[in-house]
């Protein structure tokens, strides 16, 4: 029989090749079955990365001891270092898994509060208009002339009877003196006449002749006095005076306008309101006036004057305030607010102005309120956005008709950061007060 041929056994070299493409093919085979594993029993994504890098560390682990143990050191610092990127990484994966896991909560936001308060607000009929004088004129020259002197400063005091300018009367003064030499004449005749006919000399109508020539000599001397008496021009009543429009030697016509005089304490303010309003207003009502040019003050005074007719174009009433008005800080002509206080008072829910946020679908307010978290038991603040109803505003305040009750908390300022649901926190150190009759500095 023939000898069989027998296989060769496998070289070392075989062998170690088998062994190494075995230990590289095996954990990647197991972790493939592991990921695999985990996706099908539906683990998180971020768990599931941590077990796969746990599952990677342990294995460079081993790996690393067993190269060590074999002396190929190189190849066993390059697993450790592994199994270190590993760890590092696990613990990392772990954090944000954590971190996902957990549910994002905004910190509290600070915000100033108020709380709703009910006052007592007296109803008040708005309007505007204007300062005008009790006494006004712009004081003419009645007769023309030559000014000869301007008795009056600039933007002086003037009382009534006071010489404001005087005009040149050369020629009407020689008139007069003329006139009254022929009075003087006229007079002794007439006293000579008088002697005569008591004595039965001259007739009774040499007499009457006489007289009537006296009286009209007479008259002459008067009315040259008068005329030369309009040559100055004398204030008509106290008041103060504006700026003059004649100067010495000007030439000035009839009618010339030579100052204004104003009568500033008391002055009045004119306006009007609806016709509707008309039943509300009665003599002495308060009136509240505010103006521009003196800001933050209120000037007080009385409705004096209700007119007798509406207005047919404007169907509104106008009225009439008197104001005292003694440091004279109103002028006539200025702009003015008037509001005028009706005697009855109504319970009204305030809070400040800048606690509203105003939109076109309605204005609303944020309500802070305690809220308890069912799980941890604390007490955390929230707001609640609550849409009102605003009314009347006074100064930093405005009112409440609908939406809110008194001594509920609100955020009083910085609503327009703010949204429904929020948490809050409040912080009142530097939150602004506000006024009814705020005076706020010009910038």
């Amino acid at each position: 029989m023939h000898d069989v041929a027998k296989p060769a056994p496998p070289t070392v070299q075989q062998r170690s090749f088998v062994r190494r493409v075995v230990s590289i093919l095996l954990p990647i085979v197991l972790l493939v079955g592991l990921i695999a594993g985990l996706l099908v029993a539906g683990v998180a994504i971020s768990r599931m990365l941590s077990i796969v890098v746990v599952a990677v560390a342990i294995a460079s682990a081993v790996f690393s001891y067993r190269r060590f143990r074999q002396g190929a050191t190189v190849r066993g610092a390059l697993w450790a270092v592994l199994c270190v990127f590993c760890v590092l990484a696990g613990i990392k994966i772990s954090q944000i898994g954590k971190m996902m896991s957990t549910p994002f909560a905004m910190p509290p936001t600070a915000v100033s509060s108020a709380v709703v308060k009910e006052e007592d607000w007296s109803p008040r009929l708005a309007a505007v208009g204007s300062i005008s004088p009790v006494q006004g004129a712009v004081v003419a020259a009645e007769l023309g002339g030559v000014v000869s002197e301007v008795a009056f400063q600039n933007g002086g005091e003037a009382k009534k009877g006071d010489v404001l300018i005087k005009l040149d009367t050369g020629s009407e003064g020689a008139q007069l003196r003329s006139a009254e030499a022929d009075l003087e004449l006229a007079r002794a005749n007439l006293d000579r006449a008088r002697e005569l006919s008591a004595r039965k000399v001259v007739s009774k109508s040499e007499l009457d002749a006489a007289d009537s020539a006296f009286k009209q000599k007479q008259g002459m001397v008067e009315n040259m006095r008068a005329f030369i008496g309009k040559k100055e021009v004398h204030a008509p009543f106290d008041g103060q005076l504006g700026i003059r429009q004649v100067n010495v030697g000007q030439m000035i016509p009839a009618g010339q306008q030579v100052v204004a005089l104003t009568s500033l304490d008391p002055v009045y303010v004119d306006f009007a309101l609806p016709q509707q309003e008309l039943s509300k207003l009665s003599n002495e009502l308060e009136v509240q006036v505010q103006t521009d040019a003196v800001p933050g003050r209120i000037f007080k005074g009385k409705l004096t004057a209700i007119n007798s007719m509406v207005d047919a174009v404007t169907r509104n009433i106008p009225l009439q305030a008197t104001l005292e008005n003694r440091d004279r800080a109103l002028r006539p002509g200025m702009f003015a607010k008037v509001e005028v206080v009706l005697p009855e008072t109504k319970k009204t829910l305030v809070i400040p102005g800048s606690a509203v946020s105003y939109a076109p679908y309605g204005d609303s307010v944020y309500v802070i309120e305690k809220k308890k978290d069912p799980k941890s038991g604390k007490e955390s603040q929230t707001i609640r956005q609550q849409v009102v109803r605003i009314g009347e505003a006074r100064g930093d305040f405005v009112s409440v008709t609908e939406g809110l009750k008194p001594g509920e908390t609100i955020v009083s300022t910085g609503v327009f950061k703010l949204r429904n649901g929020m948490a809050v926190t409040i912080n009142n150190d530097l939150a602004p007060k506000p006024q009814l009759n705020p005076t706020p500095v010009d910038s």
